[in-house]
């Protein structure tokens, strides 16, 4: 994992801003004058996804004139009434380099509600969804329709007040966009009362480390931030955790930690090791209170935390991938190792592991069984791949199968191996292992292992926010376990759609913020039932600008390819088709395989490919032999006519028997 950037400064002294008046609530009464809190001279970085799951920091806006945020609440009619306003000094001002965005801090508005609110009122801002109120919290926010104007040279509030008052709000941005200090007076603003429920609990100060944060430390922390972990440091006691807490507080606000990507709002999974609500707003509020520690014995203090060799215990097998010499710098190709393998039996798999000993250095493994091996010194290829035997990524090491649910792994043969080894810096020699765990008995169910991919990416230089997507159409009813989503150093967001054949689409899952140096499986608490004829969607957007601080030239068109300077969207799925048992397997997975090659290339997805839509490398080739491919000559391809020329161009493999033990 990237090393966490050294922390911020602390929270910037803090002006009391009393607001006083008399204003109309929109319900119609009169409200008394608005409790004091504290509003911010400088704002600290934070991180919001908004109505549409994609994802926005401000920190990352620093090149910007400024930042206008305004304050929303579903139903207020002070937030309709400006909305036409705000829309005209947006079109004003968005080309003067001014970056505008709505927040949402209400504990009782709901993601979809928003997004109809936004679509109905004309909002034509993102949206941002202050699920914790943390960021509304900061910003001494009290009421619905105000402008906070900041100022990126300085990170401070240049200007608050009413949305209403579109003069003052220019007046501001027109001082900012010139360089010039802001001289208009902020006001307060009459919009709807916002409830802030754990703001008084601050001000209390009452959480302690002994009782309320070494708990949530234990619980989603310590497991990687232990002695030999993955985490750069450990936090296994108070004096480390509150030594680490203004990082911890950054680290929160800006999204980068807990390293779990999915969007609370859609979808259930097993292992969340993501905050709670109550868990993120208790860490921050300790650490904001000045990290007290309580009375009482040291919970984290009193126990050991090593890291386990084998984190799922003692391994069945153990396969020793051929260790390879990583040079301190330069681009390593793709390596394409195998390891014969020694079982006499087929076995089925329920888990696996795979152990790196450099994990800055090891991207990712990607694995498959091989029938028949390549001579000692060959390269074992993709395309001769059958049954994925696992997958590592820093953030994933281990794959476990459901329950009953595995892949079987038959005698002999080898294990074939795709890794992507990244140079840092410094030579080293990288001997990786891979731990196998198998079922006493038979399981009934058989997991499958395809992907989602677009080898057409073509991203323009220069473009904050560019979509990309594919799909597969599932020729047999399956039950979705797991997806894996993976792009590379551009990746700004994923989503996983399903597209029933009545047209009805359900989002899956969504990473508003991708993240690079951290990918894992995410497996569904309950499996996704898939009709036959049903379309997978996967939709990617990518980041190829300067505001983009991984990305390595904003100048420059990105295409497909393996090197992470290039751009993949790719995402591994884990299935099973309904009706398979161990003793009775299909081959279906041509068929999808076939699938997923259309949808790449079917841009208008219609199912059916025209020469218009062949573009990229991998159009070419079909453009090429377009005729050919046609068979019935209607001047479009199908699936089935593009099934049987993915057939010629695969390399066939023989299925493996499968038999009940």
């Amino acid at each position: 994992m990237q090393t966490v950037r050294a922390c911020l400064a602390a929270t910037a002294a803090i002006a009391i801003l009393g607001v006083a008046c008399l204003a109309l609530t929109s319900a119609g009464v009169a409200t008394a004058s608005d409790a004091q809190v504290g509003a911010p001279i400088k704002v600290d970085n934070f991180r919001l996804t908004d109505q549409n799951l994609l994802s926005h920091e401000l920190r990352r806006m620093a090149d910007a004139k400024a930042v206008v945020i305004v304050t929303q609440q579903d139903g207020c009619k002070a937030n309709h009434a400006s909305a036409a306003s705000l829309k005209t000094l947006q079109d004003a001002y968005a080309a003067k380099g001014i970056e505008f965005f709505m927040l949402n801090a209400s504990l009782t508005d709901k993601r979809e509600d928003i997004q109809a609110e936004a679509a109905a009122h004309g909002y034509a801002m993102p949206v941002l969804l202050d699920r914790y109120q943390l960021v509304g919290e900061q910003l001494g926010v009290t009421r619905s329709a105000e402008v906070i104007v900041i100022d990126p040279k300085t990170w401070k509030i240049a200007y608050r007040g009413p949305a209403a008052d579109r003069d003052a709000t220019a007046k501001a941005l027109d001082a900012l966009a010139a360089g010039l200090p802001v001289t208009v007076a902020s006001q307060a603003s009459t919009g709807c009362l916002i409830d802030f429920p754990n703001r008084d609990k601050l001000a209390q100060a009452n959480i302690s480390y002994v009782r309320d944060v070494a708990p949530i430390i234990e619980d989603k922390c310590a497991a990687c931030h232990e002695k030999g972990g993955i985490g750069p440091m450990p936090l296994t006691s108070y004096e480390q955790v509150k030594s680490a807490s203004p990082m911890i507080r950054e680290v929160i606000r800006t999204q980068r930690m807990p390293p779990w990507a999915a969007d609370p709002t859609v979808g259930h999974f097993l292992r969340d090791k993501s905050l709670s609500a109550d868990q993120t707003r208790t860490l921050v509020h300790w650490i904001e209170a000045g990290a007290p520690r309580g009375e009482g014995a040291d919970p984290l203090g009193a126990k050991t935390f090593v890291a386990t060799e084998w984190p799922l215990g003692k391994p069945d097998l153990v396969l020793d991938i051929p260790a390879f010499n990583i040079p301190a710098s330069g681009v390593v190709n793709y390596q394409h190792p195998f390891t014969l393998n020694p079982l006499t039996k087929g076995e089925w798999l329920r888990a696996s592991t795979i152990k790196v000993e450099n994990r800055a250095a090891v991207h990712h493994v990607l694995t498959g069984y091989i029938t028949d091996p390549p001579k000692a010194g060959g390269q074992a290829f993709e395309n001769t791949w059958g049954a994925s035997v696992g997958t590592y990524a820093v953030g994933m090491e281990s794959t476990i199968e459901p329950s009953n649910t595995g892949v079987y792994l038959p005698a002999g043969g080898a294990v074939g191996f795709q890794n992507h080894y990244t140079p840092y810096g410094k030579a080293v020699t990288e001997h990786t292992q891979m731990a196998l765990y198998f079922y006493k008995d038979a399981p009934e169910l058989v997991m499958h292992t395809g992907v989602l991919s677009n080898q057409n990416i073509s991203i323009p230089p220069n473009q904050e926010s560019w979509e990309q997507r594919t799909y597969v159409t599932f020729p047999k009813e399956a039950l979705l376990y797991a997806v894996f989503p993976h792009a590379h150093y551009r990746g700004a967001s994923s989503q996983l759609w399903l597209q029933t054949a009545d047209g009805k689409k359900t989002l899956l899952i969504a990473l508003p913020h991708y993240n690079f140096t951290w990918q894992r499986d995410y497996d569904f608490v309950q499996p996704i039932h898939i009709p036959a004829g049903a379309k997978l969607i996967a939709v990617y957007t990518y980041d190829n600008s300067k505001r983009n601080p991984a990305n390595p030239n904003p100048n420059r068109t990105v295409p497909w390819g393996e090197q992470s300077f290039d751009e993949m969207l790719y995402t591994q799925i884990r299935y099973r088709w309904v009706g398979e048992t161990s003793d009775k397997p299909n081959t279906y997975d041509d068929d999808l395989k076939a699938a997923g090659f259309l949808g790449m290339l079917d841009t208008d997805m219609d199912g059916k490919i025209e020469k218009s839509e062949l573009v990229g490398p991998i159009g070419a080739v079909v453009k090429a032999h377009f005729n050919e491919i046609d068979t019935n000559h209607d001047g479009v391809i199908d699936a089935a006519e593009l099934g049987v020329f993915v057939q010629k161009m695969m390399h066939r493999r023989t299925p493996s028997k499968v038999a009940a033990n």
